[in-house]
Formats: structure tokens, C-alpha cells, sequence
């Protein structure tokens, strides 16, 4: 029994093996078709593609070809159009280059012969201001006449800057012995028309500078330390003799000014504040250097000009009253006219009330049958009243 069963379940197996072989060698041969079919086909697609590429290639390279052809045939005709245009720009700049090389060396040899002729005589002018200077410093070691410069630059500002009559020259502040060289007349405090001098003197102690500065120059100490304390002895005596001499208040102001006419010397002397300050404490003397002056006259300037506005202030006040009366009358009048405006207007509204009117009576003259000739005779007469009113 068991062994029929063993039998008959091993040919089962075999069975199933023979059907399983047989089956799997059909879906085996049936799948080497489809890849066989499909490698085929693949295969085609892949000559007809190849195909294609070819054609597209040989297509590109035709094209590429003809496009190359283009482009170099434009290039060159590019390059020879650009050669041409650089070969005339060459020739123009050349010409222009050479014809401005020309006239720029025409001027050149023109200034620089100018310019010789200059430095000669510039050459013969400062032998002339050589000489000059030698005359100078002859004159400038003489006291007297550096005095008589620093006046005649102390002139030349006040004269620049203020009018004859806002200064005047040797001005006796005490009595009739001592006059100042120049004296700024400024306004009294009382107004009563009674002015007050402002003393303005020039003093140069031009060797105690000079020694001062060739000192430093020369770097010695000791010798500029001596020569400074000269030139602040010599400041300080011009300080007390301008204050001794010329200060007589309420004659004059409460301090005077002290002009020197160099910058460099006004410089030195500032530098020194303790100098400056003790001049100014002490003796009541402003020190003033040319451009410090003209600043000193400008604002003396503007004070003037202050003090003539309210001189003029109460003719101002009745040139405005007098204006004021007189807008007062334009206000009326312009009223006045006003009023004829308005009636004139009133009077043209109704002479164009009166021309409509007729135009409207004349507007159907045409088209009048014979019978209405009355009533264009009475129209006509209507109209004679704004004849006689016009």
C-alpha cells in the first residue's frame, strides 16, 4: 500500500517535473524570442538613427560651411573697410598732429624768446631795485624819515577807508603844543554835535626789530633774548609817550592806538601777550598792525553808519506819515473810481439789453410781407431814444 502510494506520488513528481521542465522551457524560448524581437528591433532603431545622425552632421557641416564662408567674407570685407578708415584717420592725425607740432613749436620758441626778453629785463630791473633797496635802507636808517613812512602808510589806510571828514591830521588833543599825527573824529555822548578824537600814532623802532630777527636768524640765543627786551623797552616808551602826549578825555577817547606799519614787527609784538596786555593795562594804548587797523576802521565804519540812521530816523518817520496821508487819498479815489466803474458798467449792460432788442427786431427784415412795413417804422423809432442816450 505504501509503496503504491510512494510509486504513485513519485510519478506525480515526475509528471509535475516534466510539466514544470516543458513549461518553463516554452515561457524560456517564448522570452529568447521577445529579446531576440526586441534586440532586433533595437538594432534597427539604432541603424536608422545612426542614419539620421549622419544626415544631421552632414547637414551641420554643410551649414557651418556656408556659415563660415559668410563670416569670413564679411570679416574681411570689415577689416578692409576698418583698414581703410584707419588709414585715413592715420593721414588726418598725421597732418593735424604735424600742423599742431608746428604751431605749438612756433609758440614754444616764441614764448621762450619772450620769456628771455622778460628775464632781461627783469634782470635790469632788479639792478634797478637793487640800487633802489641800497637807497632805501639809506633813507630807513634815518629816525625822521621812517617816522615820515609809517605816517604816509597810516595815511594811505585812513584816506582808503574813511572820508576826510570822519579824520583829520595833527590834531591838538592838550592844548596847542602837542598834536596827534592823525585823530579819527567819532560822535560825542551827549549829541550835542560835539565830537570826540580817537589818537592814532605811528611808531617803527625798526634797528631793535632787526636785531631781533637777525639774532634768530642766526640762531643766538642770548643776543634775540637782548634784542627782544630792547624792542619791548622801545614799545613801552612809545606806549607811555602816546598816552603822556595825546590822551586827554572827554577831548578825547580813553585810549589811543599805536600803528605799526609792518606785520612782521605787529607780529613780534603780539607773540609778547604779557607785552600787549601791560601796554594796554598801563598806558591805554591798542596796538594795531595794517590789516588789523583796516579792521579796526571797518567797524568804526559801521558805527558811523549806525549813528547817521538814527540821525535820520525822524525824517524817515515823516516820510512815512506823509506816504500814509497820501495812500489814505489813493484809497479814496480808488473808491471814487470804483464807483463811476460800476455805474458805467450798469449803463453798457443795458445798451446791450437795447442792441439785442433790435438785433431781434432786425433779425426777420428779409423775410417781411409789405403789410409790415408800419411795424418796421415803429421798430426804427423804438431804437432813436438809445440814439439820443448814446
Amino acid at each position: 500500500m505504501i509503496n503504491a502510494l510512494r510509486e504513485s506520488l513519485d510519478r506525480q513528481i515526475s509528471e509535475f517535473r516534466h510539466a514544470f521542465t516543458d513549461s518553463t522551457r516554452q515561457e524560456i524560448q517564448t522570452l529568447a524570442s521577445s529579446v531576440k524581437n526586441a534586440f532586433d528591433l533595437q538594432n534597427q532603431q539604432l541603424d536608422s538613427f545612426r542614419t539620421q545622425l549622419g544626415a544631421l552632421t552632414r547637414s551641420n557641416e554643410e551649414k557651418l560651411e556656408g556659415l563660415r564662408s559668410t563670416v569670413e567674407s564679411k570679416l574681411n570685407g570689415l577689416q578692409q573697410d576698418n583698414n581703410a578708415k584707419l588709414e585715413a584717420m592715420r593721414a588726418t592725425v598725421e597732418e593735424k598732429l604735424q600742423t599742431t607740432l608746428e604751431r605749438r613749436l612756433g609758440e614754444s620758441f616764441k614764448i621762450v624768446s619772450d620769456n628771455l626778453d622778460k628775464v632781461q629785463s627783469a634782470m635790469l630791473n632788479m639792478q634797478t631795485l637793487a640800487q633802489g633797496v641800497g637807497d632805501l635802507k639809506k633813507v630807513m636808517s634815518n629816525v625822521t624819515t621812517r617816522g615820515a613812512w609809517g605816517e604816509v602808510q597810516l595815511a594811505a589806510i585812513l584816506e582808503q577807508f574813511l572820508s576826510p571828514q570822519q579824520y583829520d591830521k595833527n590834531v591838538a588833543t592838550k592844548g596847542e603844543r602837542e598834536r596827534v599825527e592823525f585823530a579819527v573824529k567819532l560822535p560825542g555822548r551827549n549829541g550835542d554835535g560835539t565830537s570826540v578824537w580817537l589818537p592814532i600814532d605811528a611808531k617803527f623802532p625798526k634797528e631793535d626789530y632787526e636785531r631781533l630777527v637777525d639774532a634768530l636768524n642766526a640762531g643766538a640765543t642770548i643776543e634775540a633774548e637782548a634784542a627782544a627786551r630792547q624792542l619791548e623797552t622801545a614799545i613801552k616808551t612809545n606806549a607811555r609817550t602816546i598816552c603822556d602826549k595825546y590822551l586827554n578825555p572827554p577831548k578825547t577817547t580813553d585810549f589811543a592806538i599805536m600803528f605799526l606799519p609792518t606785520e612782521g614787527l605787529y607780529a613780534e609784538v603780539l607773540r609778547r601777550r604779557e607785552l600787549a596786555e601791560c601796554i594796554q593795562r598801563d598806558h591805554r594804548v591798542v596796538i594795531a598792525g595794517p590789516t588789523t587797523l583796516v579792521a579796526i576802521l571797518n567797524s568804526l565804519q559801521m558805527g558811523f553808519r549806525t549813528v547817521a540812521i538814527e540821525q535820520r530816523s525822524s525824517e524817515v518817520w515823516q516820510t512815512l506819515a506823509a506816504v500814509k496821508t497820501e495812500f489814505s487819498k489813493f484809497g479814496a479815489a480808488l473808491e471814487s473810481v470804483k464807483k463811476k466803474l460800476h455805474t458805467a458798467s450798469t449803463e453798457i449792460d443795458q445798451v446791450g439789453t437795447r442792441s439785442r432788442v433790435l438785433e431781434r427786431k432786425l433779425r426777420n427784415v428779409e423775410c417781411l410781407p409789405e403789410h409790415a412795413a408800419p411795424a418796421l417804422r415803429d421798430a426804427e423809432s423804438d431804437s432813436s431814444p438809445l440814439v439820443e442816450e448814446e
